[in-house]
């Protein structure tokens, strides 16, 4: 089963923001970013939506989810600061008995938990190419090899 890790599409900037920045919602490039995403995540077999219980994790996954007749999960391990519970989350998602072909799980996160999780994952193995991106709206997708390692491959923001 593969996990495709959705970074957050743009949201309104932190300065500009008076409110808790949990609620912080996306700008108008997010809310494009998050619709084309649909598109984009269009051929992927999805059946499950994950995301942080951010307000702009939840908005960049709620028209894939709706688009697919899915809803999306508010999940604490996604939340900002949080790379090592999101990993074990990613880890139980790519566990070697799920099934590879599967349907995919989408987990929708934050700029330092991507990363976070990314380098543990190449640091065990995972071969991620060349790219170390992690833009807003953008996904990786990992899944598990035959051999057992992980592969991931990055693709830029829809919009």
């Amino acid at each position: 089963m593969p996990a495709l890790l959705v970074r957050h599409a743009v949201a309104v900037s932190r300065r500009s923001w008076a409110g808790d920045d949990a609620g912080r919602p996306l700008d108008d490039r997010g809310r494009l970013q998050a619709t084309a995403l649909v598109g984009a995540l269009g051929s992927v077999d999805v059946s499950r939506v994950l995301a942080s219980p951010a307000v702009r994790c939840l908005a960049t996954v709620e028209p894939l989810a709706t688009a697919r007749g899915l809803d999306v999960t508010p999940e604490d391990a996604l939340f900002e600061g949080n790379g090592r519970r999101a990993l074990e989350l990613v880890r139980s998602v790519l566990a070697p008995e799920s099934e590879p072909d599967g349907p995919a799980t989408v987990l929708c996160s934050h700029g330092d938990v991507i990363p976070e999780i990314l380098g543990q994952l190449e640091r065990e193995g995972a071969d991620l190419g060349d790219h170390r991106r992690c833009r807003k709206g953008s996904v990786w997708t990992l899944h598990r090899r035959p051999d057992g390692g992980i592969r991931g491959i990055y693709t830029a923001p829809p919009a």
